[in-house]
Formats: C-alpha cells, structure tokens, sequence
C-alpha cells in the first residue's frame, strides 16, 4: 500500500507539471512556427516573429512603463512592507493580526474587484494621472509579497542583536542596516523578485488605470490580438517566460530555492 501510494503521489505531481508547463511549451512552439496562425511548427522552424517584434507599434513604450512601474513598485513596497512586518511581528496593539491580514488580502480578492474598487476611489479623489493611479496600485500589488515573505523572516531574527550592536555604538538605524537587512536579504530579494514580477504581469487591476497614451505590456499584447493576431505575441510571450526563468535562477543562485518557497 505504500508503494501503490507513492507511485499515485509521483504520478500525480507528474501530471500536474505537465499541465502547468504544457500551455509554455505550446507558447514556445508556436513563436517558432512559420504559419501565420497559432499553430506548432511542422518540420523546420522559423525565427521570423522574433524578427518582428521590434516593428511592433508602442510594443516599446509599453515595455519601458511597465518596468518603470514594477520597479518604483517594488522598490516603494520593501520600505513600507519592512515597516509593516516590524510593526506587525514586534507590536503588541489589539488587532495586530487583523492587520496583518489586510495587509495580504490583495491576494485573497479578484483582481477585477480590486481594478473596479480604485478607480471608483481614485476617481473620487481627483486623482486623473494614469502613471500615478498604476504606481500606487501596483505598490498595492507587490505588498502583499513583501509583507508576506518579511514577516516570516522577522518571526525567526532574534532581535537582540540589535540591541547587542546598539551596545556597541551603533544608531539604532545603523544597527539595522548593518545587522537586520543582511540577514533578512533573502526575504528581501525573495518578496522583491515575486513582487516584481506579479507587477510587470498585472492585467486584471492595470486595465482599468490606463488611457491610450498609457499601457502596460499585458495591455499592449491584448490589444495585438484584437487587432492582428499572429504569433509575434507568442514570441513576446516567450520572452517574458525566458526573462521569468532567469529571475528565478538569480533567486536560486543568490537564496536558493528552497529558502524562496519558504522551505
């Protein structure tokens, strides 16, 4: 019985890889076919999509906005987020734990729901910049990661080394930036990778925050298949899978992967 149970858990875990990574491979397959459609190659490949993706019209412009915003984003939400999970893990307030759960319920709700639910608010307070109202969702986006990840590091540091290198003569600021920050890096870099790139793939709250002039890349590929739908968006596709892959083996490589996943 064991080993029938161990052979159905393989079994398993081998069927749900394949359906997670099918659907990449096929968007792999289909950049390299040379068909017009979305179709897999048949026999020799063709790197003439790739070839077209730098004519694409505003493909560019949205690129550089949606790295602008992740970026700025992420680099907003460790600050706060770090002061969140601080304040969450040392305080001692009534309703800390509610508030720690606010603080990671973006990622409980619909994307749609939260999409609808800021531009309604940004709309009440005047604010009619689309930059703006994205940088501001998209720290709502990339908090919950940082937030998430920070406080299960915060709940393992033991926070007399600050006060053994406060004893030493160091400002309380300098004790953290030389003694908290490099140990917490892992947290760090795991909830600024994942933030990011759940930002640069936002689409369901980003939708509803941009104009014409102000698109980010999901956007941008939408409106591609609206209006010529071939498989330059497949190769663009790919690309971004690719640029996935390598930030996970820079995670690996300076945190591993198991300490990512929280192992």
């Amino acid at each position: 019985m064991r080993r029938l149970g161990l052979a159905v858990a393989w079994i398993a875990l081998g069927a749900a890889v394949v359906f997670l990574l099918a659907p990449l491979v096929v968007t792999a397959g289909v950049s390299l076919s040379p068909s017009r459609v979305f179709e897999l190659p048949e026999g020799a490949i063709s790197w003439r999509w790739y070839e077209r993706i730098p004519r694409l019209d505003g493909l560019w412009e949205s690129v550089i906005l949606s790295f602008q915003v992740a970026a700025i984003a992420t680099a907003v939400s460790l600050v706060l987020g770090t002061m969140a999970a601080i304040a969450v893990v040392r305080g001692t307030f009534p309703g800390r734990e509610a508030i720690a759960t606010f603080l990671v319920s973006p990622l409980m709700l619909p994307g749609l729901v939260i999409g609808i639910a800021m531009l309604q608010s940004f709309r009440a307070v005047g604010l009619r910049d689309p930059t703006a109202a994205l940088l501001i969702a998209h720290v709502v986006i990339v908090l919950p990661f940082v937030v998430r990840t920070l406080t299960a590091g915060l709940s393992l540091f033991d926070f007399a080394l600050i006060d053994a290198a406060r004893t030493l003569g160091l400002s309380y600021p300098a004790a953290v930036l030389k003694v908290m920050v490099p140990v917490l890096s892992p947290s760090f870099i795991t909830g600024g990778l994942f933030g990011f790139l759940a930002s640069l793939d936002n689409y369901p709250i980003s939708i509803f925050l941009t104009d014409v002039y102000h698109r980010t890349l999901p956007i941008q590929l939408l409106q591609y298949l609206g209006e010529s739908p071939d498989p330059t968006v497949a190769a663009v596709s790919t690309l971004i899978i690719a640029l996935t892959a390598v930030v996970l083996v820079i995670g690996d490589r300076l945190v591993g992967l198991d300490r990512m996943a929280g192992v």
